[in-house]
């Protein structure tokens, strides 16, 4: 699979679903229609688009969006950018503030998109996913923030996600 493949079937599970959960629903049964392989490959590019997110500046705006975020809260925040599409994870990547333009206060979590791939792949081979080949690294890019310095850091998202 391409990265315009994995694009495509994002942006499908996307289109009419109501919220994440729908939305993983629907991914789900994509996948499980192509071969094991593919769900493999589908897998690989998820998780390296988890890494390309995973920055200090997505997890500030992440933070004054949800009212906080938590290491899990920030790989659920991960995995809704994601599921927003291409045009929407990669303008965030770009600017992470972008996301002041479609994220509604705290409903920036989608816990259930990240494990869609394994789900697929168990429910179509009777098997658990192979392991990832993909890792994270130890902390995330660029500049650690602290709290207090996130409205001057990120003004737009603390604008919006304040009031």
């Amino acid at each position: 699979m391409d990265l315009e493949a994995f694009w495509k079937l994002i942006e499908a599970s996307k289109r009419g679903a109501e919220d994440c959960e729908e939305q993983s629903e629907r991914l789900v049964a994509s996948l499980k229609k192509l071969p094991p392989e593919e769900i493999v490959s589908f897998d690989h590019l998820f998780q390296a688009r988890r890494i390309e997110a995973y920055t200090w500046n997505l997890w500030g705006v992440a933070y004054l969006a949800n009212g906080g975020c938590s290491d899990d809260g920030f790989d659920y925040f991960r995995g809704w950018l994601i599921a927003q599409g291409r045009k929407r994870f990669e303008a965030a990547i770009k600017d992470p503030e972008s996301v002041v333009s479609f994220a509604e206060p705290d409903e920036c979590e989608c816990e259930d998109i990240l494990s869609a791939a394994a789900q697929a792949y168990e429910e179509s081979t009777g098997k658990s996913l192979p392991a990832s080949d993909v890792r994270s690294p130890q902390e995330p890019l660029g500049s650690q923030w602290e709290e207090e310095d996130l409205e001057r850091l990120f003004p737009k998202a603390a604008k919006k996600y304040s009031a």
